[in-house]
């Protein structure tokens, strides 16, 4: 149905900002609200702001794929500036949303005041910090250490001291962090793209306008778009002959979330391309990198507990592949009587880094000479094989795929994983039962109403006149 709309700039603008208004209204009954605002999911408000929430994300899924199209057209084709303006326009409801998707902008919150309270956040979850704040700290995670870099959680320490533990303040803090990340993720594909011979739009559109980045990044305020913005910026930085500034910033991104390590495989390709001796360009990334992470865990005073934090324990009913194996083979271990069943999910969470570890390799192997591609399939094989998964996890290498890749064919296949995922998670960011998962279809199938109505009743006129 979509091929056949016609599409030009400003109805794709209109589409998405009605698309992500919606989702912003929903949120607030249906969102991951704060715990006193809470509402059941079988109250009226909450169903219809699910309904609500599920219409919109649609609409702006069908907005997004219909700037697809005018982004492959020669004609009508925007340019970055106009696609970037896009990206606001799409984002401005969500600005003032409660969080949606996922409750872990609380975690953040609480973790930067235990950081900003002296606790030691490596060795304790928020439940040491108590208090209101922890109380709106997911209950898997209140126990749980964090697990995140301290350039974070020196971020984090900051707005909780700023906001003086006000709940609005520091969400609203939060958020606008989060939105600079993907500031930067914007500022730096089209440059990363020609880099990579790839077309800078092309690139923005499934880099940036994404839907994951409008409902996980900004929405969620996820910190994986600091983690992004860093990267990327580090990678430019790299591009344009500052290799020691790109080791750092790579860096930076790392001390956030761990997977951006991986840029650093980047970094020493770039500056062996560009004529430096392995050995020494090795030698550079190493040494700026380590300089970093000592001034970087200096500064935060959060002292070097998030090495050992680097294992801290996955969610046990998590979807990730090689957990979703592992529940299998213990349940078939324990249906034998077997005495191995509990060992069956560590065993294969351990295969999965194996595995992971020889893609990777496999992976720099062939792609070398596209340091950018292979970086954006390395972090996409972290993702896919980790111990755990979540939807804006594929950002990681979705990001990177997006300026680099070889082909529309590899687009198209990435933007139709980006549907699926844009579905599956519930704007609470709690678990689905069926009730609810009859609400987000309804509200679904609801746009996708409208929008046949839409297109049908600006068609008619088309057909009358040629008749």
């Amino acid at each position: 149905m979509l091929a056949k709309v016609p599409v030009d700039l400003r109805r794709c603008q209109i589409l998405g900002l009605v698309g992500t208004a919606f989702l912003a209204a929903g949120g607030e009954t249906a969102g991951a609200l704060p715990v006193r605002e809470l509402l059941t999911p079988a109250s009226p408000q909450a169903a219809l702001g699910l309904v609500g929430a599920y219409f919109g994300v649609v609409l702006l899924i069908a907005a997004w794929l219909l700037l697809g199209r005018l982004v492959r057209s020669p004609e009508k084709r925007p340019s970055t500036r106009e696609l970037m303006a896009v990206l606001v326009i799409w984002s401005l409801p969500l600005l003032l949303a409660p969080p949606l998707f996922s409750r872990d902008v609380y975690s953040y919150l609480a973790q930067g005041a235990m950081a900003d309270a002296h606790m030691d956040v490596y060795s304790h979850g928020p439940a040491l910090l108590g208090g209101p704040l922890a109380d709106e700290v997911a209950p898997m995670w209140r126990n749980t250490a964090a697990p995140y870099g301290p350039v974070f959680l020196g971020v984090a320490s900051a707005l909780a001291k700023a906001s003086h533990g006000e709940l609005p303040a520091g969400l609203l803090a939060m958020r606008l962090v989060a939105l600079l990340g993907v500031a930067l993720m914007a500022a730096v594909l089209p440059g990363l793209a020609r880099h990579s011979g790839a077309d800078p739009a092309a690139a923005l559109w499934l880099g940036a306008l994404n839907p994951l980045v409008l409902l996980h990044l900004v929405a969620g305020a996820h910190n994986d778009a600091v983690m992004l913005g860093l990267l990327g910026l580090g990678l430019v930085a790299a591009l344009g002959r500052w290799p020691i500034l790109g080791a750092v910033l790579v860096t930076l991104a790392a001390l956030v979330k761990a997977p951006a390590a991986l840029g650093l495989a980047a970094i020493v390709v770039l500056r062996i391309r560009a004529g430096d001796h392995p050995a020494r360009a090795v030698l550079t990334a190493a040494v700026s990198a380590a300089a970093t992470t000592v001034a970087a865990t200096a500064v935060a005073g959060t002292g070097y507990g998030w090495i050992g934090a680097l294992n801290t324990p996955v969610s046990s009913g998590n979807w990730a592949l090689t957990s979703l194996l592992g529940r299998a083979t213990g349940a078939l271990l324990e249906r034998l009587g077997s005495d191995l069943a509990p060992l069956a999910v560590p065993a294969w969470h351990a295969l999965g880094v194996v595995i992971a570890v020889a893609v990777i390799g496999h992976i720099w192997l062939r792609l070398r000479p596209r340091p950018v591609y292979a970086l954006g399939l390395s972090l996409a094989t972290v993702a896919a094989l980790g111990p755990a998964i979540r939807p804006w996890y594929a950002l990681w290498g979705l990001f990177l795929i997006a300026a680099a890749a070889p082909s529309a064919s590899v687009r198209h296949r990435v933007a139709a994983v980006t549907g699926v995922l844009a579905l599956a998670t519930l704007p609470s960011g709690g678990p689905a039962d069926a009730g609810q998962l009859v609400l987000a279809v309804s509200g679904g199938v609801l746009a996708l109403v409208v929008l046949v109505q839409a297109h049908q009743t600006a068609q008619a006129p088309v057909t009358g006149r040629t008749a």
